[in-house]
């Protein structure tokens, strides 16, 4: 990077010391090569000397003082080209002296005759200088300007998505809750003692209701759990008529799911395939890890019904969004019906947690 700068501005230099030479040969007549190439080296010494000190110190005059008056400013550069200028000029003078052989008696008249020119050269470098750190500094500003409006654009849009997954949850657990306790009043009379563990069984449904509501995403085995203690809180409403099973590797307890995702799908299954059937019916709960997503099936008994007709609040509805707003494409809920059965498979991508494991 260091050499890239130093040759360039190499380049640079070389490229001025060209005028004096170019200028020679465009307003005399009869110019020899040998005075062309004389008049080049010479140039060549001062644009050097010259230009070396410019681009160390122009820039750093040119940002000091932001915060003076513009006339402050401009008499500050001017000062600096003019001590860059005379700088210079005396160094490459004693060069030039020693390069031509003369005297040194000669170097107050070589520095007289130089120092016109090396000004105008100086003051016109300085004005390009000055032109290219005002651009720059606009475009730095505006990129400043930028980059901080795309995080207040990307904390507002974190802040819109914190505050739509509250507003979808919120919708699940009143609905949940109400179903839960339907299913404890009515067995009280009957059980009291069972009755009391469901209560129980409630009372962790409830603290992981609150507490999901502020993790993003929990462990599969929590959700498992709960939706084991929903199926008990339910099953003793049904009896008989509610049979279900869960079958999950224990090397997917640690993947991480949206909270009551899992158990949405259940309550959908109970609400539909077991209540409206007085034989009742079957529910399985299947999963697996296909390479990077994490793959769950729930499937019942129930008729056969076409998910893309899930009215807006409903809870396959509101799942949906959910997974959306979360995981975007890369989540997928679809219904499949085979053997008489409907399978829901909600498709996720896998993260995990190791230590998780199967709450008490």
């Amino acid at each position: 990077m260091a050499a890239n700068v130093l040759l360039r501005r190499a380049l640079i230099n070389t490229a001025i010391a060209l005028i004096p030479p170019v200028l020679m040969l465009s307003l005399y007549q009869g110019v020899t090569p040998r005075q062309l190439w004389l008049s080049f080296l010479y140039s060549l010494v001062y644009s050097h000397l010259i230009g070396s000190l410019a681009f160390t110190a122009i820039p750093r005059v040119w940002c000091a003082a932001p915060t003076s008056a513009v006339w402050v400013q401009w008499l500050l550069r001017t000062a600096a080209v003019f001590a860059i200028a005379l700088t210079g000029s005396m160094l490459a003078a004693f060069v030039v002296v020693l390069l031509r052989g003369l005297p040194l008696a000669n170097y107050w008249a070589e520095l007289g005759g130089s120092l016109k020119i090396a000004v105008l050269i100086t003051a016109g470098a300085s004005a390009v200088v000055s032109m290219y750190e005002s651009f720059r500094s606009r475009l730095d500003q505006t990129t400043l300007e930028l980059r901080n409006k795309e995080l207040e654009r990307e904390r507002a849009l974190k802040l819109a998505t914190e505050a739509q997954l509250a507003s979808l949850e919120s919708r699940i657990h009143p609905h949940f809750l109400f179903n839960a306790l339907n299913s404890i009043s009515s067995l009280i009379p009957e059980d009291p003692q069972r009755a009391e563990r469901l209560i129980e069984q409630m009372a962790a449904l409830l603290r992981f209701s609150l507490e999901s509501s502020h993790a993003g995403l929990v462990p599969l085995a929590s959700e498992v759990k709960i939706v084991s203690d929903y199926l008990e809180i339910e099953k003793a409403r049904f009896g008989d008529r509610l049979r279900y099973e869960i079958e999950l590797a224990a090397d997917l307890n640690g993947a991480r799911v949206p909270p009551l995702s899992v158990q949405t799908l259940v309550e959908n299954s109970v609400k539909y395939a077991v209540a409206p059937n007085r034989g009742g019916g079957e529910i399985g709960v299947r999963g697996n890890r296909i390479n990077d997503l994490l793959q769950l099936e729930i499937s019942d008994t129930g008729p056969r019904f076409d998910l893309e007709s899930a009215p807006a609040g409903h809870g396959l509805d509101t799942l949906r969004r959910r997974l959306q707003t979360l995981f975007g494409a890369k989540a997928n809920l679809k219904l499949e019906r085979s053997g008489g059965r409907n399978h829901l498979i909600l498709s996720i991508p896998h993260t995990s947690d190791e230590h998780a494991g199967i709450p008490g």
